[in-house]
């Protein structure tokens, strides 16, 4: 990104590429919530995958990449996993409360929301590194 003017345009082609990887999470999510595992384990499972569909995006068409590839997808990954900690943290205590208990697919809503913000200023660093 070239300016704070981009930040608009970078913020929106982030979301665009959150709404793919998202659809990606959720889909997963269902099936796996539906065929096999709790709402934490389904989370657990599906965000990983659609984060290196996401890391694949983020690089092909938003971010300008000022470092190698591989330091890239370290750091991004990184915070990916911070990302994911805080995920699952944030889904096995939203699934304890009462009215999400039996509506994990809010919580899940819930938690892509916090996320959202979290991985766009962490993600812009992976790339792009410091802002000067």
């Amino acid at each position: 990104m070239k300016n704070r003017q981009q930040l608009p345009l970078a913020q929106a082609k982030f979301l665009t590429s959150s709404v793919i990887a998202t659809g990606v999470d959720y889909a997963l999510y269902l099936l796996l919530d539906w065929l096999w595992f709790d709402p934490v384990m389904a989370h657990t499972i599906s965000y990983p995958i659609a984060v290196l569909v996401n890391f694949y995006l983020q690089k092909r068409f938003i971010f300008d990449l000022k470092r190698k590839v591989h330091s890239a997808f370290a750091i991004s990954m990184l915070f990916s996993v911070i990302g994911w900690g805080l995920g699952v943290g944030m889904m096995a205590f939203l699934v304890n409360l009462p009215f999400l208990s039996d509506w994990p697919i809010l919580a899940k809503i819930i938690v892509t929301g916090v996320l959202f913000f979290f991985n766009f200023y962490t993600k812009r660093y992976a790339f792009e590194g410091r802002k000067k």
